[in-house]
């Protein structure tokens, strides 16, 4: 087959797909759709995986340090192939999975291979630290391989990805669905952005979700807008169980979620036709995993260590803070081999570091009793404000007197009486009226 060939729109079918490249936000995340046969435009939402900030993923830890270059073949980006090669290309993947070709797979091709080149490349990258834990789970329940590509569409290898509804990690767990496949979600852990744990739970769904359907198109699409949807669209079609049948019937970025893994599947393993580069990678450093027993915080660990504390995070993504809290339940610790020996070594020395500074939320306190005299002190009060509230009380000079003897006699201050009646210096006058209170 020649590398380039000339597109032949003749060729193509009654529902043509024009992706409008991204003038602004909205653009970015949506397909228009022209079916020619009602002359009705319709905007298809993208997969989040799709709409992901490559720059914000490459600031990343992992990617920092692991990933780099990545660049573009600018002759071959230049190719353009038919749509019998597009199709012949699907064929060939080895899938047990339908992979079918039509002008909405294509555009999303489109997507990928024009507009989101860089964000390709990334993932092409970033593959090689997830693709086997995919790979791994999956394979545990006999599923097909194809489905790694769930992810790609789903967060854009982000592990730490968050949806605009609130789904977590590289499979991207609702909270309540996450639980029900064995995730701990709480104010401290979130086992969605866990590569290992989401994995197994994502196969566990995805067989499930078979048993239901009986059908990968259909659990996909189910995997991504739940079973009520699908079952929705299903009987709006009278029964069918098509998913090109029951298409117009479903959400819009469901409606492209099907389409945009196709894609997934096409451009992970043809970008080299399209003249995207992967990003290197280097070999990571090895790491292993302890179960730790007691309440630590990665600031402990990073201090006595000498590990970045970004590592730490990276390494640990399950951990909404810094704490890893052991002693509600057995916690898991990865670190570099090197990183735990040293660990391993500190002992209790590393749980004991800045303790009381670190972890501030106290375990018992104690009530403080009242104040018996309080009663007495709260009468004195109101006795005082009653006597703030009195008139003016003034008292007749007597020969001889000093404004020291008033004062004493008065429970008062000399300054006092001074400001009360406007005295300067020490001589009074027997016989005159001096404001006390």
């Amino acid at each position: 087959m020649k590398t380039k060939k000339i597109l032949l729109l003749a060729a193509l079918s009654a529902l043509s797909v024009t992706a409008a490249m991204a003038q602004n936000s909205a653009d970015r995340d949506t397909l228009i759709v022209h079916d020619d046969r009602t002359g009705r435009d319709e905007t298809i939402d993208l997969p989040e995986g799709m709409t992901e900030d490559t720059d914000l993923l490459l600031q990343e830890w992992q990617a920092r340090n692991f990933l780099h270059g990545g660049t573009d073949d600018t002759e071959n980006a230049e190719a353009v192939f038919t749509s019998d090669d597009y199709r012949a290309a699907l064929e060939r993947l080895p899938a047990v999975m339908e992979l079918p070709y039509n002008n909405v797979v294509q555009r999303f091709i489109d997507r990928y291979a024009a507009g989101l080149r860089r964000s390709v490349s990334f993932m092409l990258g970033a593959a090689n630290f997830y693709m086997p834990v995919f790979e791994d789970a999956l394979d545990a329940r006999s599923l097909p391989l194809e489905l790694r590509y769930l992810p790609v569409i789903e967060s854009g290898l982000n592990p730490k990805a968050k949806s605009r509804v609130g789904a977590m990690g590289l499979w991207q767990f609702m909270i309540g669905t996450g639980r029900q496949y064995g995730l701990e979600v709480t104010s401290l852990v979130d086992e969605r952005c866990d590569p290992y744990k989401a994995s197994h739970a994502a196969a566990a769904y995805l067989s499930d979700l078979y048993k239901r359907y009986g059908d990968w198109s259909l659990v996909i699409a189910a995997y991504n807008c739940g079973p009520g949807n699908v079952d929705k669209a299903i009987a709006r079609a009278g029964g069918s169980k098509d998913y090109w049948t029951i298409y117009p019937y479903l959400p819009a970025e469901t409606r492209g979620y099907v389409p945009a893994f196709i894609a997934a599947n096409y451009i992970m393993n043809y970008y080299c036709r399209h003249g995207i580069s992967p990003m290197q990678t280097e070999h990571p450093v090895t790491c292993d995993t302890i179960m730790v027993s007691q309440n630590l915080h990665m600031e402990q660990i990073a201090e006595l260590t000498g590990i970045e504390i970004e590592a730490l995070r990276a390494l640990n993504p399950q951990y909404r803070t810094d704490v890893i809290p052991g002693a509600q339940r057995l916690s898991s610790l990865s670190l570099p081999t090197d990183y735990l020996q040293k660990f391993l070594e500190l002992g209790e020395t590393v749980y004991a570091h800045r303790a009381d500074e670190l972890f501030t939320r106290r375990a018992t306190v104690e009530v403080t009793e009242p104040d018996k005299s309080a009663p007495a002190a709260r009468n004195n009060v109101s006795r005082n404000r009653k006597t703030s509230t009195a008139r003016p009380k003034t008292v007749t000079i007597r020969s001889g007197e000093t404004l020291s003897e008033i004062a004493r006699r008065n429970g008062t201050t000399v300054d006092k009486l001074r400001r009360l009646n406007g005295i300067k210096g020490s001589n009074i006058r027997a016989g005159k009226k001096l404001r006390v209170r």
